[in-house]
């Protein structure tokens, strides 16, 4: 009996995972990409994610400033309890 699997053609299924390589290409039409960056726009243009964005930025200053102090000495890492 013929293996019936090699001949069937993968189904996406939205609640399945899906992997891909950094090199695999994903083509947009023009209304593609213009629907996504408008959507992308909308989103970043609200008073929520200028205050996300705001708190990121935050956390990457706090982040170096303790990095400096990890690398001075000043710093110390604690040992577990």
């Amino acid at each position: 009996m013929e293996n019936l699997q090699e001949n069937v053609t993968p189904t996406y299924d939205p609640n399945k995972k899906y992997s891909w390589t950094p090199q695999d290409q994903f083509m947009l039409s023009g209304g593609e990409f213009g629907l996504i960056l408008n959507a992308f726009r909308a989103v970043l243009n609200t008073k929520e994610a200028s205050t996300i964005l705001m708190a990121n930025q935050a956390n990457t200053v706090i982040e170096e400033i303790l990095a400096k102090a990890v690398e001075s000495g000043m710093v110390k890492e604690a040992e577990e309890q």
